[in-house]
């Protein structure tokens, strides 16, 4: 059940249209009956809109084609937006072949479709990377807030061997509700990030790196031990979570 029929119902209650009575029984009804479709390989959980305010999210890793696009197809005839993440192209077509809108996303290998059921978020969420071997997680992050309602700065290439290329952006980091800050080899950018500004950040380590960097857990130890205020941690590449947590902080009261 979407917010959308939620307000409608509400809405009817408010005019005299419907009963107190008869509309707490109708959400109860529609929450009993719809919480899931059962696909016998999924689970589509219809519900996680008016829970949690976005679609069910589903993860391409490890699904054939044909599950990704056959759960996707649902979510869509659902009326709701879509994020695919970790779809490959040859998943994007299964899906693309079952809802014909959709948007694949190269780089941050996403496929979305924006439904008009995501409420804008208040402020601007920045995206800072390190390198541009950093950018898919970086552009996971991107595509996620972006479907989730909110307005999307890109900040790449600012990593700390070259501190001068991020200092003179101080006005885009200054001007951002939220940030979010992608870094392999040491993880110090997200540090530097949080020193220079008053909003939160959100690290990424991500798995670049040489031998001694351990497929990004350097990284994250050395976000997770960050000596700046305001700084909380995510996990290795995961973009997505890191674009989920920004857009609920944007979408706070002002």
């Amino acid at each position: 059940m979407t917010p959308t029929e939620i307000r409608a119902i509400l809405g009817r209650v408010a005019r005299g249209e419907l009963a107190l009575d008869a509309a707490v029984d109708e959400l109860a009804g529609r929450f009993r009956t719809q919480p899931f479709e059962d696909l016998g390989f999924a689970r589509v959980d219809h519900h996680r809109a008016a829970r949690q305010g976005f679609p069910e999210v589903v993860l391409g890793l490890g699904k054939t084609p044909e599950q990704a696009a056959a759960i996707a197809a649902r979510i869509v005839a659902k009326g709701h937006s879509l994020l695919v993440t970790r779809a490959d192209r040859a998943m994007f077509e299964a899906i693309r072949a079952e809802a014909p809108a959709v948007e694949y996303h190269e780089v941050a290998r996403a496929v979305t479709l924006k439904n008009g059921d995501v409420t804008p978020g208040q402020g601007t969420v920045l995206i800072a990377a390190a390198g541009t071997s950093d950018l898919p997680v970086a552009e996971e992050a991107v595509v996620t807030a972006e479907v989730m309602g909110n307005r999307v700065d890109r900040l790449f290439d600012v990593g700390v061997a070259g501190l001068h290329r991020l200092l003179r952006e101080h006005e885009r980091l200054a001007a951002a509700r939220v940030i979010v800050v992608v870094a392999g080899m040491e993880g110090a950018l997200p540090s530097v990030v949080a020193g220079l500004v008053s909003v939160p950040v959100i690290a990424v380590p991500t798995s670049i790196g040489y031998g001694a960097s351990f497929g990004g857990l350097a990284a994250l130890l050395g976000m997770l031990n960050s000596c700046a205020n305001g700084v909380s941690v995510v996990n290795i590449d995961n973009g997505f979570g890191a674009g989920c947590i920004a857009s609920l902080i944007n979408h706070l009261g002002p």
